[in-house]
């Protein structure tokens, strides 16, 4: 109710803007104060104030100058207008979520959560440790990998996201949980020298990507 309100009031103020710039056409201007006392009465009603009663030009009706059946007959004239107006909105509404839902039954959409507590693996040297969803029937990832890197220290690279290491994989549609199996494997791979027991100054290389090790549950 309250954001209802406050986006009827940002209209309002809006157009009331439109109205004092005194830029408008006059049949524009019409239409325009037409539509402020429409949103007037529409708001008064969804809030259970009184209706105000007004003339064709939306000017509201003087009851010492307006007798009592014209009076009558304009309050059930705004009245009509105000509940087609409601029973608008509420038919709109109904619609949006029917859609909504039957969107929702044509395409699900599910979605995986991953916590990375740590990495229990000697490796000696940074790394790079890769997570990521497997077919073991077609044998091909069905996802993109959730990459840490971690540190020869036995800590994330990225000491800030110590504690907060998460991912979710999305968009698991119908097609995969039809899937016989889907593995959640883990990969690591080893980022330094060639080889561990390289000792060689003279030999020594950095940077390299090696393969280290893989792991993989398949109890998805």
């Amino acid at each position: 109710m309250f954001r209802s309100v406050r986006h009827m009031i940002y209209d309002l103020i809006e157009w009331r803007s439109q109205i004092l710039s005194g830029t408008l056409p006059q049949d524009e201007l019409k239409e325009l104060k037409k539509k402020v006392t429409a949103k007037i009465d529409y708001g008064n009603r969804i809030l259970d104030l009184d209706l105000v009663v007004r003339d064709e030009d939306g000017n509201i009706l003087d009851p010492e100058q307006t007798s009592t059946i014209s009076l009558f007959r304009a309050h059930e004239i705004a009245s009509k207008q105000v509940e087609e107006r409601l029973q608008e909105e509420k038919s709109q509404k109904q619609n949006i979520d029917i859609n909504r839902q039957a969107k929702f039954a044509a395409t699900p959409s599910f979605a995986l959560f991953v916590n990375l507590k740590n990495v229990v693996c000697k490796i000696g040297e940074d790394a790079e440790v890769l997570m990521s969803l497997y077919d073991p029937l077609e044998s091909k990832f069905i996802s993109e990998n959730y990459l840490v890197r971690w540190s020869s220290c036995g800590l994330p690279k990225d000491i800030d996201r110590l504690h907060n290491l998460r991912a979710v994989f999305t968009d698991l549609g119908s097609k995969d949980l039809k899937r016989e199996k889907i593995s959640f494997v883990c990969q690591i791979v080893r980022v330094g020298r060639m080889e561990l027991r390289d000792n060689n100054t003279r030999k020594l290389t950095s940077g390299l990507r090696r393969p280290f090790g893989v792991a993989g549950n398949c109890a998805l």
